[in-house]
């Protein structure tokens, strides 16, 4: 694991942080499956559903680029804080609701919409806090750690939230998430920085509009950023959409589910790998992982079976993996502390906004064309798409570790 400042988890300032962070992935980890039983065995109305997972996927979209000025401007441990101490209290009361027979659609889509704003709020200061608290050799290690505990969570929060919902109800395993919301925010409490460098003093809104500047004068940056929106349009509509109607026409639910346990893995030892692997050329290596994830795409548009499915999609877990990690790097590595929130959210909203368009495109494609056929053309696009970037010099030209930026 290496010595000296190698090991992020030697850092106080990280070891807490990435204390609060784990605390906070496990809980929301099982709140997907809870709040879905939940809402689903009080209404009876799968539209229900629908309307309360869009009160908080709205809210985020509307946020996001604000709380990335926030992020820049004020103590980005502090807007963690508060924005988790509002996490927590949200789903606390949407627990409450529950668990007291209270359904209401209207009050849960109140606390899934604060939900969604605090989202807005906490996800650009995470990505710019990390290179605050670790030195700059070891932001690889610190994201790596990162993602794998992401990824361990998606494995085990799950299962944790059935067995919750399957013996006392979905109510407590979302209470469960509300408290560790304020656990972790007690955690960031004591998470010291650096004073910040940033002394800007405008509106906002005025630092939303320097950041959209800011976005489109880092070449690299932008060539990814629209890539990877294009991505997760192609991504969302082929493989979450089309993908589970394929599967049950060929090998059925049940090989799904296992299919998808293969992808967490994989993605899972992607983490454990980055740790100590260190490429020179890190978001070309990136870039050409994400290429890798559309075998997945082919395997399901060729009628492949089960088993291949499975590995490929295993090879593409690990090389989302390996992308995130590459990506966060090497953002925190190249962009400037004062704008790295900002930059943050703005390659956030292209992602987010990227998947309920892939969402609303893939049935009628797949309707008109056949799903196979879509899904096989779509990991074309996947390739091409992931690659782009590395037309650029600007993106071939990047190295790790590069001259730090003040």
């Amino acid at each position: 694991m290496g010595e000296g400042p190698r090991t992020p988890l030697r850092h106080r300032a990280f070891a807490v942080f990435y204390a609060g962070r784990l605390v906070s992935l496990l809980g929301s980890a099982m709140t997907p499956v809870a709040l879905s039983f939940a809402v689903l065995g009080s209404s009876h109305r799968p539209t229900d559903l629908g309307v309360v997972l869009a009160a908080g996927i709205v809210p985020l979209l509307a946020f996001l680029l604000v709380g990335g000025a926030v992020g820049d401007r004020f103590p980005r441990n502090r807007v963690l804080r508060l924005s988790n101490l509002g996490a927590g209290a949200a789903q606390l009361v949407a627990a409450t609701i529950l668990l007291t027979g209270h359904y209401s659609l209207a009050a849960l889509s109140v606390t899934e919409f604060l939900g969604g704003v605090c989202t807005a709020f906490t996800t650009p200061a995470l990505r710019g806090i990390v290179p605050q608290i670790v030195p700059a050799d070891a932001l690889r290690q610190a994201n790596s750690l990162l993602a794998t505990s992401k990824n361990l969570t998606k494995v085990g929060g799950p299962a944790a939230a059935g067995v919750l919902v399957g013996t006392v109800g979905g109510g407590w395993a979302i209470a469960a998430d509300g408290v560790s919301f304020v656990l972790a925010a007690l955690l960031y409490q004591t998470v010291t920085l650096p004073p910040a460098k940033s002394t800007e003093q405008h509106s906002v809104v005025h630092s939303v509009r320097t950041g959209w500047r800011e976005f489109w004068g880092i070449p690299w940056l932008w060539r990814v950023a629209t890539a990877f929106t294009v991505y997760n349009i192609v991504f969302t509509g082929g493989w979450l959409v089309l993908g589970p109607g394929i599967a049950q026409d060929t090998f059925g639910a049940t090989g799904w589910g296992a299919v998808l346990s293969v992808r967490a893995v994989g993605a899972l030892l992607s983490g454990l790998v980055m740790y100590r692997v260190s490429p020179r050329r890190l978001l070309p290596v990136g870039l050409t992982s994400a290429a890798l994830t559309a075998l997945p795409l082919f395997a399901l548009g060729l009628h492949a079976g089960v088993v291949v499915l499975a590995g490929s999609t295993f090879v593409a877990g690990f090389c989302a993996g390996v992308m995130s990690v590459a990506w966060d790097t090497t953002m925190q590595e190249n962009i400037p502390g004062h704008l790295l929130s900002r930059m943050a959210a703005f390659d956030d909203f292209g992602s987010y906004a990227g998947i309920p368009v892939g969402e609303l495109l893939a049935g009628p494609l797949g309707a008109a064309f056949g799903a196979p056929q879509v899904v096989l053309v779509g990991g074309i696009v996947l390739v091409g798409t992931a690659l782009s970037p590395l037309r650029s010099r600007a993106v071939r030209a990047l190295r790790h570790p590069p001259v730090r930026v003040p």
